[in-house]
């Protein structure tokens, strides 16, 4: 398959997730994105995963739902991290899949350029259930506007819906510091 776009876009995603594997979680605790210590990706891997894009995009297909990701995970290894061409390409995933996770992650997006409140408000128009991400993204939108006592029962929801213990943890602190 070697002139398939989505088959190098599936490997580049792989690479850049994979080369922030030391930093995502640091002595059982998570560590999210904004707050991971960049010595610790491995930038022979997101090398890699650069070439890899650079494959995909030169096989000049329209970009399919892999080539899209890898995209978002390359930005997301640069300093500083270009988040309003984050959110385009979460805007062109979400046109592509019709994925309401991939709106959530989009809003995250939105929210690191400095929107929370415009990120609130797409929150919550998904329709996402107790999907646990949806209650801590919502929980961290409302600390960051100062509504903490909603931030605060939206991290409990979160932390009862959470399954890992660096999740748990995490929370737990965000939690602890409103």
């Amino acid at each position: 398959m070697v002139d398939e776009p989505e088959v190098y876009g599936l490997l580049a995603l792989m690479l850049f997730h994979e080369s922030r594997r030391e930093a995502r979680v640091v002595d059982g605790e998570l560590i999210p994105l904004a707050e991971q210590d960049r010595s610790l990706h491995d930038r022979a891997k997101v090398g890699a995963g650069r070439r890899a894009l650079e494959q995909a995009l030169a096989l000049r297909s329209a970009a399919g739902p892999y080539v899209l990701q890898a995209a978002i995970a390359s930005l997301q290894a640069e300093v500083p991290i270009d988040w309003a061409e984050v959110a385009l390409l979460y805007e062109h995933l979400e046109r592509l899949t019709g994925s309401s996770v991939v709106a959530l992650n989009r809003a995250v997006a939105i929210a690191e350029m400095g929107a929370p409140e415009r990120a609130l408000q797409l929150v919550d128009s998904l329709d996402l259930g107790d999907y646990r991400y949806l209650h801590s993204t919502r929980a961290e939108l409302l600390r960051r506007l100062g509504r903490t006592d909603e931030a605060r029962q939206e991290f409990e929801h979160a932390l009862r819906l959470s399954v890992s213990s660096p999740e748990r943890q995490f929370l737990s602190r965000r939690l602890s510091n409103l």
